[in-house]
């Protein structure tokens, strides 16, 4: 593939790319530019950093070439659909843009919020060991129901947590991050750790792209855009695309099968780790393996020592099904929300307007801070992704001031309206699949 980096195009080996420690994320990247998108990744690592001088100085591509890659992304257009927006910005307020956001970004470093947090995520470890805690606490003591619902919530957390670790904010040894990421996250919640960072890194580096973001292909329980009704191909899947014309009306009630959705593709991710191309995967596939394993000892455990079958199934399904509801009701507000764009639009050659111009922030409190794990600034979080939560709230005064003086729209709004424009969202291909019933 061919990438252009601090201005320089660049052509990495298939060797190059089945060694990248973060897997297959840098081919979203192919053919395009990547100079925000790699600081955003790899603030704080040495390491790449140097991987990035050699690379500039061994593979760098000739002025034809460069050039001749440049003019075919000035070519891009984009065609609009439903739910489906068109990317205007001219390559002048492009380059504008990026030297404004490479001094905001130049600011946020300089006020130390780069730098890890320590002491914060100590803390917020001592408050998981807490929730834990009581909930077996209250398992103890008969509160059955009260501590799945307090299960529930715990893994919620946990998740915010893990998200963290995988994204390297708590401390600036990434080897210390990535193995408290695999406790947090395979021993303690039963999510993969390498599949999240698969599937999440994908995410933050095409966010709302069409065919290239994960997040937002839900078929067959849900469409967002025109396209996705072509994909139902199976027998099961042409049967569920009669309900689609009804997603609107179901879609709240399907979130708590989040948990279920995530935990499963986990396992199926995990355990095939041994057979990928990718080297980090087959290293890390032991860890993985019988991190997960544990975590399903302990669950089956704690059932075990519940007084019946029949409270052993209502526990597993309030703490499960809880657990997907409070993460789903979030991680699903700020960018189904939003329009998306299309695959080849030339969006993805400007990191800060395709974070911007795709996610929602949802209305800050303290209480909020702390329920959602600081993702209500989903925004502050795409621009900075290794910037610890508790140093977002201070960053969005800059982010609001850097979308004002380029003209961009900082959406925030409450959860209310957020969710109102996601139901209005799946309502509109849900017409589009009545039609075509």
């Amino acid at each position: 593939i061919k990438i252009q980096v601090d201005g320089s195009w660049v052509e990495l080996s298939e060797s190059q790319i089945l060694k990248h420690p973060g897997g297959p994320v840098i081919t979203q990247y192919s053919d395009a530019e990547a100079t925000h998108m790699f600081h955003a990744f790899h603030a704080g690592s040495t390491k790449a950093y140097k991987q990035l001088a050699s690379i500039l100085k061994t593979s760098k591509l000739g002025e034809i070439e460069s050039k001749e890659l440049e003019e075919a992304q000035l070519r891009k257009t984009d065609s609009k659909d439903v739910n489906i927006s068109t990317y205007d910005i001219s390559i002048e307020q492009e380059q504008k843009m990026a030297q404004s956001f490479e001094e905001l970004r130049q600011e946020v470093t300089r006020r130390g919020w780069m730098e890890g947090a320590p002491l914060y995520f100590v803390w917020k470890l001592v408050e998981m060991v807490f929730q834990l805690t009581l909930v077996v606490w209250l398992q103890s003591h008969q509160w059955y129901l009260t501590s799945a619902v307090m299960l529930g919530v715990a893994w919620q957390q946990l998740g915010w947590l893990a998200h963290e670790f995988c994204h390297q904010q708590p401390f600036k040894n990434r080897e210390t991050n990535d193995i408290l990421g695999l406790l947090l996250g395979n021993v303690a919640q039963g999510y993969s750790r390498d599949w999240w960072k698969n599937k999440h890194n994908t995410h933050h580096a095409a966010t709302n792209i069409v065919d290239q973001d994960g997040d937002i292909d839900l078929v067959p329980l849900f469409s967002l855009i025109p396209s996705d009704l072509k994909k139902y191909k199976e027998s099961i899947e042409k049967f569920i695309l009669k309900i689609v014309p009804y997603q609107h009306l179901y879609y709240t009630l399907a979130l708590p099968l989040l948990r279920y959705s995530w935990w499963s593709q986990s396992l199926t991710f995990a355990f095939s780790e041994q057979n990928s191309e990718y080297r980090v995967y087959r290293r890390n596939a032991l860890g993985e393996q019988l991190g997960l394993a544990i975590h399903w000892s302990l669950v089956f455990l704690q059932l075990y020592y519940l007084p019946s079958n029949t409270m052993r199934i209502v526990y597993f399904l309030i703490s499960q099904s809880l657990a997907g509801l409070l993460t789903g009701h979030v991680v699903t507000y700020s960018h189904n929300s939003v329009d998306k764009y299309p695959a080849n639009s030339r969006l993805l050659n400007n990191f800060v307007a395709l974070q911007i111009l795709t996610t929602r922030n949802m209305n800050p409190s303290g209480f909020i801070d702390w329920f959602w794990g600081g993702l209500n600034y989903q925004i502050e979080h795409h621009l900075f992704p290794t910037m610890p939560r508790c140093y977002l709230p201070a960053c969005s005064i800059l982010v609001k001031k850097f979308c004002t003086d380029n003209g961009l729209e900082y959406m925030v709004d409450d959860y209310i309206t957020g969710y109102t424009y996601n139901l209005e969202q799946l309502e509109r291909i849900a017409r589009i699949a009545a039609v075509k019933e």
